[in-house]
């Protein structure tokens, strides 16, 4: 059953038979708006990048982003860039793969992202979530949608951190600007 996550909200990532989830996919969607014009409504393809920043002891010690598929570890893993979003009709349009049994215990933090690397704004994007699935059944655990528009470039969706043996999800939803995950370093920091 899934969780339809409001900002700020954090569920366990124990299963209901009271194991741990081994390997989750976040993946995210989006669509671009259409805009009305003199010649009616059309749509302007927009290219969302999808991050995710590893931490350990609130210090950034990894990124998976689409110039960096794989973590150094190889316990995270991009799917690959999307240049245009909606492709999936609903669906995810990238993703980044977690497994959590081989992240090293000094990882205690993900924060994934979404920015915009060309520069447009998300009042020309429609339809924005993130959704956290459990890869070994393909079951969605949490979505959490973006509502509304607005004048900046990214968003800090979510984070994943370890809450004792286990770990635990918290949808975000943070506005911010910047067109990489660098740029948006100030805005996540505080969040951890």
């Amino acid at each position: 059953m899934t969780v339809n996550m409001t900002k700020g909200q954090a569920i366990s990532l124990q299963k209901n038979d009271g194991g741990s989830l081994t390997a989750v996919r976040m993946g995210l969607g989006w669509q671009a708006a259409p805009r009305r014009g003199l010649f009616g409504s059309r749509t302007r393809e927009i290219d969302l990048d999808a991050s995710a920043v590893l931490f350990a002891d609130k210090q950034p010690v990894d990124v998976v982003f689409f110039r960096h598929l794989v973590s150094d570890d190889g316990s995270v893993r991009h799917t690959g860039d999307n240049l245009v979003g909606g492709v999936g009709q609903g669906g995810d349009d990238e993703a980044i793969l977690v497994d959590l049994q081989r992240l090293p215990v000094h990882i205690d933090q993900i924060v994934f992202t979404v920015n915009s690397f060309t520069g447009q704004t998300f009042q020309e994007v429609q339809n924005a979530f993130c959704r956290l699935v459990d890869e070994t059944n393909g079951q969605e655990l949490a979505r959490y949608t973006l509502a509304g528009g607005g004048q900046y470039t990214a968003q800090i969706m979510a984070k994943v951190h370890r809450n004792g043996p286990g770990w635990t999800m918290t949808a975000l939803g943070n506005p911010a600007n910047g067109r990489t995950f660098q740029d948006l370093m100030p805005a996540i920091l505080p969040l951890l």
